[in-house]
Parts: structure tokens; sequence; C-alpha cells
């Protein structure tokens, strides 16, 4: 009992409920303003801007509840946005369409009547276990609305209640924050096969868009000029919406560019922020000088303008530049500290393979050269000598098989990924949920990467977690591999530890990140990124 109440877990599910209960509260009058301006306006063209802020603001509230979730609890879901549309109608409709829209509303009603219980036992024993303070200042049958206390010792029993409630609100906690961590993970987690879209569509889309842009300017400009010539004016004005319609236009079109074009990026860096805020601050100065040349010349005013969007690019390159030369001093680091950790490794198998391998080698040639001398002379020996030298094959052939899978399994090279894995967790104890979507085959490094990942998290949560059921998830999202192993069990791993150590370092020879979340009391989450291509 006394552990319960110095777990730190215990005050931080408490906090989350907290949490969960205003966000709950502010979700519910979302969902009532929404949908009633939603049926409001459900037969004018209004509806779709509402419904797509309506989505804006579930889904920041949805991310609101997931960080609770994943910083109090431990959990590990990312909920997803909206997958948009490419028309106005179309954009309105995909949200009533939008699964993870429901799902989000879902878990907005159900949180804050879950967080009334542990709340609401919490209130009712601050109040009865107060009771000997505040009872004498109470009216008349004021205790709980129906008890008349008018002495400490008839105060007594209501404070030994509240005591009661207490120790049951600290061992419902735990059960409680499984349910909601359950409850984040299949009502909050993003659908990524509808979020993650590939390059090509997202290229496509980003195409699609500009060259609408640039056709709706254009018509404009047409439209404004046709109307000039058939006025007669002298002046030509249609020139300052052609002005701003080309910035309009040039603005859009240099992001494109530079989402499209790597080669653009080098004299950044390879910092698409960088070129895109270059590029924008560019063209911004040159429409002042327009702006000023149009305006008949005389003070060079763009000077300043362009003088402080200089600084603030010479500002961004600087932090670019501060930022690239501490990346590289990491990797140099980290794959000091890869090397370093391949040749202990190395000398490890070196070791292993004379200490144990090489000598039953040996021992096995010795017992094979005296089993042929006494065959002729002392039979029965032979067969003796003949049956050690078969146990001592079988032994060493058992330690190359170790040693081969601690350097790379030959499953994973022929068959790949899932094979590997599979029967990676068929050999646990544990029961262990198996989930592996990549499209194709990866690099040797980071198929071997990800693979000791979910090999060394799996070995952490049987050894050292007691944990009861373990989740390997890998999937392919936005150029990476995503491994993340997940377990039910103690929590509290070392993230400093030499396991884990040793996946970090090979993860980030790879310019790749592990993260560790494991809270007192669990669950255990093991998360690495590679980023890669497919092979």
């Amino acid at each position: 009992m006394i552990a319960k109440f110095r777990n730190p877990a215990t005050y931080r599910t408490l906090l989350f409920y907290v949490a969960q209960l205003g966000l709950g509260v502010v979700g519910l009058v979302v969902l009532i303003a929404g949908w009633t301006a939603t049926l409001v306006l459900s037969i004018t063209p209004l509806v779709v801007p509402v419904l797509i802020a309506f989505r804006a603001v579930v889904g920041a509230l949805a991310q609101a509840q997931a960080f609770t979730a994943r910083t109090l609890l431990g959990s590990s879901v990312h909920p997803s946005a909206s997958s948009g549309g490419t028309g106005f109608w179309a954009r309105g409709f995909e949200v009533l369409k939008d699964d993870a829209f429901w799902r989000q509303q879902v878990h907005l009603m159900l949180s804050w009547p879950i967080a009334l219980i542990p709340l609401g036992l919490l209130s009712w024993t601050v109040q009865l276990g107060s009771v000997p303070i505040w009872y004498r200042w109470a009216d008349s049958n004021d205790v709980v609305g129906l008890f008349d206390v008018e002495s400490f010792i008839e105060a007594l029993p209501f404070a030994a209640v509240g005591l009661g409630l207490l120790v049951v609100l600290v061992y419902l906690l735990g059960p409680l924050g499984s349910l909601s961590r359950r409850l984040a993970s299949s009502l909050l987690a993003g659908d990524e096969e509808s979020v993650a879209r590939t390059e090509a569509e997202k290229s496509a889309l980003r195409r699609r868009a500009l060259t609408i842009d640039a056709l709706m300017s254009t018509g404009v400009v047409l439209v404004l000029i046709v109307i000039w010539a058939l006025t007669q004016q002298g002046y030509f004005w249609p020139i300052w919406p052609v002005l701003s319609l080309s910035l309009v236009v040039a603005i859009p079109g240099w992001i494109v560019l530079v989402l499209e074009r790597r080669d653009v990026t080098r004299l950044t860096g390879e910092s698409r922020a960088l070129a895109i805020h270059a590029g924008i601050s560019t063209l911004l100065i040159v429409f002042f000088i327009a702006v000023w040349a149009i305006t008949g010349g005389g003070y060079f005013w763009p000077v300043w303008p362009a003088l402080g969007l200089g600084l603030l690019v010479g500002g961004h390159a600087a932090v670019v530049y501060a930022r690239r030369q501490h990346r590289i001093q990491h990797l140099e680091e980290t794959r000091a500290g890869a090397v370093d950790a391949q040749e202990s490794e190395l000398r490890r198998i070196e070791r292993d393979l004379h200490d144990g391998a090489q000598a039953r080698l040996v021992a096995l040639g010795m017992s094979l050269g005296m089993a042929e001398q006494a065959l002729h002379t002392n039979p029965e020996a032979a067969g003796d000598l003949l049956a050690d030298a078969r146990r001592g094959a079988r032994e060493a052939l058992e330690e190359l098989r170790v040693l081969a899978r601690g350097i790379r399994p030959p499953i994973l090279t022929d068959r790949g990924l899932e094979p590997a894995v599979s029967a990676l967790t068929a050999r646990t104890p544990l029961p262990v949920t198996v989930s592996v979507d990549v499209p194709d085959r990866y690099p040797s490094a980071v198929e071997t990467a990800a693979y000791f990942t979910a090999a060394e998290a799996l070995a952490n949560a049987i050894k050292h977690a007691h944990a009861e059921h373990v989740e390997i998830r890998i999937n392919a999202v936005d150029g990476a591999l995503v491994v993340e192993v997940v377990d039910d069990g103690d929590g509290g791993a070392d993230p400093s530890g030499r396991g884990l150590t040793g996946l970090r370092q090979r993860a980030e020879a790879l310019d790749g990140t592990l993260r560790v979340v494991s809270p007192a009391g669990g669950p255990t989450t093991v998360r690495a990124e590679l980023p890669c291509e497919l092979s």
C-alpha cells in the first residue's frame, strides 16, 4: 500500500485525469457548438468552412489529449489530421468521411465521464477526511448533507471512511490508467494508410494546387485587362493586381520548386526551410522594387525592407550552419561509438570462436584420430570415441548457430524482416503480437538495426520488465523504417543501460533516433526511426 503512494505513476495518472476533465468539458462545448452550426448552415456553402474549422478544433483537442497520454501515461499514440480533399465541396465531405474525426469525437465524449470517477473519489476523500477540521463550522446536518456532527469523536468515523476511499482511489488508478491508454490507442491513433501519402501523391497534389492558383490568377488578370481596354482608361491600373497576383503565384511556386527539386537547396546546406525563407524574401524585395519603380522612382526606400529581410535570412543561415556543425559532430561521435561497439563485437566473436567452437573442433579432430587408431585394435573404444565426436560436433554446430544469430540471422538475409521477427518471437515464452507492414526490402544495415532493436527490447521485456504481453510494430513512415516495441511490464527501464545504449548508437550511426518511454509502473515503449531508402 505504501509503495502505491510512493509511486510517481499514481500522481501522474491523477494529474492526467485532471487534464482530461478540463479537455473533455471544452470538447463537449466544442461538439455542441460545432454540430449546431453545421446543422444550421447545412443548406448553405458556409457549412464547408464551418466543418473544416470544426475538424481543426477537434483535431487540436485530440492532439492535446494524446500529449497528456504520452507524457503522463507513457502511451505512444499520435492522432492523425484530416486527409483533406481537392475541391471546395470535397473538403467538407472529406471531414464527414474522416474516420479519425469520428473516433476523436468519441474519445472526447468518453474522457470526461471516466475522469469523473477518480476525481469524484478524490473529492469525497478530501471532504470526509477533513471533517474533523471543519465540522465545528458546519451547519446542522451539513456533513455530506445527511449527518450532524457535534464533536471531534463523532467526526473520526468520517475521516476513517475518507482514508478508506483514498486507498480505493490509489488502487483504482492503475486499472483506470490502463483503460485510458487502451481508449487513447484505439480512438486517437492515426490511420497511417489514410494519413501517410506517398511522395508521388504529395507531389501531384502540390502541382495541382499550384496550377489552379496560376490559372485563377491569370483569369482574374485577363478579366481586369479586358475591363481596362473596354473603358478606354489611359492609366494602366491593372498593373497593381498583376503585381499582387504575381506575388501570390510566385511564392507557392517557389515553395513547390524547393520541395520538388533537391538541387535547389545546395546553396543553403540542404535546408529546405532556409531555401524557402531566402526565396520568399527575394521575391518580396523584387516586389518592393517594382512598386518603387511603378510609383515613379525617387528615394530608394526598398533598401530598408531589403536590409531587414536580409538580416533575418542571415540569422536563419547562421542557425542552420550551427545546427549542421553540431549534427556533424554528433554523427561523428555516434559513428565512432558504433565503430567501437563493432570492434568490441568482433573481439567477442573472435573470443567465442577461439574458446568455444574452435576448441570443440580441435577436440573433435583428436577424438576422430584416436578412434581411427583404435578402430582395428579396440572397436568398442573406437565406438565410444566416435560417439564423443558426434556430441562434440553437435555442440560446436549449436555454438556456431548461436554466434551467427548474434551477427545477422540467415533468415533475415534470405526472407526479410517479417519472417525474421516472427522466428524471433516464436522462441519466446511470452505472447507477442507482431505487425510488420513494409513495402519491400531495405538496405542490410537498416534491416539489421531494426531486427536487433526488436530483439533487444523483447529480451529486456522478458528478463527485466516481467511483462505479460509484448507488441512489436514495424512500419514504413515518410521515408523511414519505424520499429516500435511496447510491453506491459513494470517500466522504469534505464535508457542509458548497455543494451539500449548500443541500440541508440546503432540507430544514430544510420542518422536515425531511438526513444525510450518507460514510466514507473509501465508500459515501456522503445521506438526507433531509421531513415532509409528501399533497396
